[in-house]
């Protein structure tokens, strides 16, 4: 075979699926509204939960920043892109947490992959999740450390894992709220679990920073869990782009040695540390919990009034709203349907999910208003029929 024959068996084999993936360019795509091709739609794929992308104040500081610092950083954190921002959003951002130290990654991806392939060896062992992120599966793969996954939620799964021996250190992998179901992993019995063998426990918050917890700390805080390494990023509450890993001054100095992203990556623009610094404020202040008020009744609304006749609801009180179809034709047409309607939504399929819950993730945003919820609704509803 080929290397082309190879590229056009692999492409062909999705097309079969209906689970070829596609990019849509858009003129916007993150809050109230996507616009494509020239038609605006009521936006509910966008990740953008607080609304804060398009938040003046963010956009201003961003606008500030650029104009002070400039366009771009120079370099990696270890030669010269490391400014004054990034250190003060660093220390903001420990502080709001609670931890001794918080280190800038250019995105959440990275800050995982770096995580992993910086502190695990051979003789250590990775348990996760079965429905972890990607970022965090890739690299638990890639690591030269076993992996081992527990099933989803099941901390019991996870404790017989533990106590198998091991002959270096465990590092037990979860999520605070599952990118694709919505759902909220059990964190106080999974921290436990891990301590019980001496194993650290990381956590990648993702969809869970700014959007819950006392002041938008998070999953952790509100289950009042503090991992051994808690993982943030900054393009969902945020509204922005990147992430941060949390961590005591002890890993933080051995990450700063060994974790070759931070390394060897050109660190984000210093403008951009400078926007989320003006987010991070935003979503400690009053405004930021009247946004997440405002987005836990939208969230109850479409819950209270959904029809689950056609789909099957996920469990989940989050921002992500999955409507579970199975078949991945089937995703695809009520996808194409809603967007008939001026309703944007993905469709995920199989590799994302596990093959037969190919499902339209709905996400709901602080950005929207009840009445795009009713239309929601009743384009739902129509489609169903």
């Amino acid at each position: 075979m080929s290397w082309q024959q190879k590229i056009d068996a692999a492409l062909s084999e999705r097309r079969s699926t209906d689970t070829l993936r596609r990019r849509h360019a858009v003129s916007q795509g993150a809050g109230r509204w996507l616009i494509a091709d020239g038609c605006k739609y009521l936006n509910f794929s966008s990740n953008d939960y607080l609304g804060l992308s398009q938040h003046p104040q963010v956009i201003r500081a961003w606008q500030q920043g650029a104009e002070r610092f400039g366009v771009g950083s120079g370099g990696s954190g270890h030669v010269s892109g490391y400014t004054t921002a990034h250190q003060a959003f660093e220390e903001e951002l420990a502080d709001w947490l609670g931890y001794p130290r918080a280190l800038l990654f250019i995105s959440g991806f990275a800050a995982n992959q770096a995580l992993i392939a910086a502190l695990m060896a051979k003789e250590d062992r990775i348990i996760a999740d079965r429905l972890s992120h990607a970022s965090l599966l890739e690299a638990a793969s890639l690591s030269p450390a076993p992996l081992r996954r527990f099933s989803h939620n099941d901390t019991q799964h996870l404790a017989r894992l533990l106590a198998a021996p091991c002959p270096g250190q465990q590092l037990v992998v979860t999520e605070g709220v599952f990118s694709m179901d919505g759902d909220s992993a059990p964190l106080r019995e999974t921290d436990r679990a891990a301590r019980a063998q001496n194993g650290w426990l990381l956590v990648d918050d993702a969809h869970g920073i700014g959007v819950v917890g006392e002041a938008g700390r998070g999953s952790c805080w509100q289950q009042q869990v503090r991992p051994d390494l808690l993982v943030v990023t900054f393009g969902k509450g945020f509204g922005v782009s990147g992430a941060a890993v949390l961590c005591s001054e002890s890993v933080a100095a051995y990450l700063l040695q060994f974790a070759r992203h931070l390394i060897y990556s050109t660190s984000m623009p210093p403008a951009q540390a400078q926007a989320l610094s003006a987010a991070l404020a935003l979503i400690r202040g009053e405004e930021g919990r009247a946004r997440r008020e405002k987005l836990t009744a939208l969230i109850q609304r479409f819950r209270s009034a959904v029809s689950t006749r056609e789909f099957t609801l996920a469990d989940s009180q989050s921002a992500i709203q999955p409507l579970i179809v199975g078949e991945n034709g089937r995703a695809l047409q009520l996808a194409d349907a809603l967007r008939r309607q001026q309703c944007w939504a993905t469709a995920i399929r199989p590799p994302t999910v596990p093959a037969g819950t190919a499902r339209l993730r709905l996400t709901l945003t602080a950005a929207h208003e009840p009445q795009d919820i009713d239309q929601l609704l009743e384009v739902l509803h129509g489609a169903g029929q």
